[in-house]
């Protein structure tokens, strides 16, 4: 890792006293930029090391309160200079964690304690607090981050009555961030981010978003979405803005207004109900989902029962059972493939959920195909190739790396699926919504580690997260060469 200890920079000797309990080397620098910029050239800019900033400072930004702190994103000089903190993210998170009001922003650093005509100035910048010792404290080469505890703002200026409790209120607040602090010295240093190649958004995915933003376009909004699109928060947060409404029920749908089916399908009984209340419909389904309802349909025509591979609440498992809920029976595990009894044991196939993982899928198969040697399977694989991709794509890289971080929502079976996967091969992973839900902690002495996403999750999450870790060192990224994905599915009629 790195070979220069990290230290927190501090300026007054009350803030020394605040970050007594760290485990970081805590360097007291002075008050104002030429005892700041003095320290900083005296010791050779501060010997190489990573540098936090810490201490109190004035809020700018709207919302921005005494007690509060500020982790800059970037801080401005009053040159004009800007030093980015990319790992800004990560140290707010850490913070939030320990139960602070954190804000996340742009820092000024002045030649002087800012007047109000100042601060107007800056805030009106964007910037959220102002200090006058950062800009000088900043390495060019070295991981950097600064938190600023606020003590006064535009409407509790410095030189009134109640400063002193503000005082104490930020100074308190800087103790009981500590811990983070420390956890970002800790994480700091050199190490490599190796990509799973592919992973992100699936040819499915990428449609069914689509079909949402064409209805909007064709239809204007609002768009009405019968549950999550896709299985990803930061997805649905952005189509919500975008003036689409996603519902759990078709009932909560208004009569004769447009209806999307998500892409993980829905059962007859609920397209009846569309109908029913003269919906508009568009259905963005996955070509592949529609594939294994197909199958269920063909296999009841004959009265046969259909043992279903998945995990019984999942939406995808709901609509495909709905096609024939008397002859399909679901398989979740190995246990219940030994013990499951269909009506005839010679007239049996099995189907299975697209987004399970490729392993233990065959192993549940395996076991019914033992027991019903007579058993019909899929004529081609119900795992859609993205999922047998992304999974493939973590077993290729998990061998050489210290910690897997799987990009995607909790409720994504494919995201869940890889993180198990990577478990199975030996190697740490844990699921990750944003690069926010990355622990400091989790990256203390780890040197390589593999990035993915799930199928549903959008590939600018994988950037913010390689972005963040770059802040915490020099980073090496490296991404195994793999044939592209050229599967393209058509867009429904209804928005083509």
């Amino acid at each position: 890792m790195t070979r220069h200890a990290p230290v927190i920079c501090v300026a007054l000797g009350v803030e020394r006293r605040a970050l007594r309990g760290a485990a970081t080397a805590v360097l007291r620098v002075g008050m104002g930029p030429r005892r700041a910029a003095g320290a900083f050239d005296a010791s050779g800019a501060l010997g190489g090391r990573p540098v936090l900033v810490a201490g109190v400072g004035g809020g700018l930004g709207p919302g921005v309160r005494p007690g509060d702190l500020v982790v800059a994103t970037e801080v401005r000089g009053p040159d004009g200079s800007v030093r980015q903190c990319p790992s800004a993210p990560l140290l707010a998170a850490e913070l939030r964690r320990l139960g602070l009001v954190v804000h996340l922003g742009p820092i000024a650093s002045q030649r002087r304690v800012a007047g109000q005509a100042a601060r107007r100035r800056l805030a009106a910048s964007g910037a959220l607090a102002v200090d006058t010792e950062s800009a000088w404290l900043a390495p060019t080469q070295t991981p950097f981050a600064v938190v600023r505890a606020i003590v006064d703002t535009a409407d509790a200026p410095l030189l009134r009555p109640g400063t002193a409790a503000r005082g104490i209120r930020a100074l308190a607040a800087l103790r009981r961030a500590v811990p983070a602090l420390d956890a970002w010295a800790a994480a700091t240093g050199e190490r490599e981010v190796r990509l799973a190649n592919p992973r992100s958004f699936c040819a499915g995915v990428e449609r069914a978003i689509d079909v949402v933003d064409r209805a909007l376009e064709r239809f204007g909004a609002p768009v009405y979405v019968r549950r999550q699109i896709v299985h990803n928060t930061h997805v649905v947060r952005d189509l919500e803005g975008r003036g689409a409404v996603f519902v759990e029920e078709v009932d909560e749908v208004p009569p004769g207004s447009v209806l999307v089916f998500a892409a993980h399908g829905v059962s007859p009984a609920v397209r009846a109900e569309a109908e029913a209340r003269g919906l508009r419909v568009v259905d963005a389904t996955c070509p592949l989902v529609t594939k294994v309802h197909t199958e269920v349909r063909r296999h009841s025509s004959r009265a046969a029962t259909v043992l279903l591979i998945g995990h019984a609440d999942h939406e995808e498992v709901e609509g495909t059972l709905g096609e024939a809920p008397a002859d399909v029976v679901v398989v979740e595990d190995v246990a219940a493939a030994a013990r499951v009894v269909p009506r005839d044991a010679g007239n049996v196939a099995y189907a299975m959920q697209t987004t399970l993982a490729v392993d233990e899928a065959t192993e549940i198969a395996d076991v019914l195909r033992s027991r019903f040697p007579e058993i019909q399977a899929p004529k081609s694989d119900d795992i859609c190739y993205a999922t047998t991709n992304r999974q493939r794509a973590v077993r290729d890289i998990a061998a050489d790396c210290d910690l897997m971080l799987v990009v995607g929502s909790a409720n994504s079976s494919n995201s869940v699926r890889l993180v198990e996967v990577a478990r199975r091969e030996g190697v740490r992973a844990t699921l990750v919504d944003h690069a926010a839900d990355v622990g400091l902690s989790m990256l203390a002495g780890v040197r390589r580690i593999g990035v993915t996403a799930g199928a549903s999750a959008p590939p600018t999450l994988v950037d913010e997260l390689v972005d963040c870790l770059s802040g915490l060192g020099p980073l090496t990224v490296a991404e195994p060469a793999a044939d592209p994905e050229v599967l393209r599915f058509t867009l429904p009629k209804e928005v083509s």
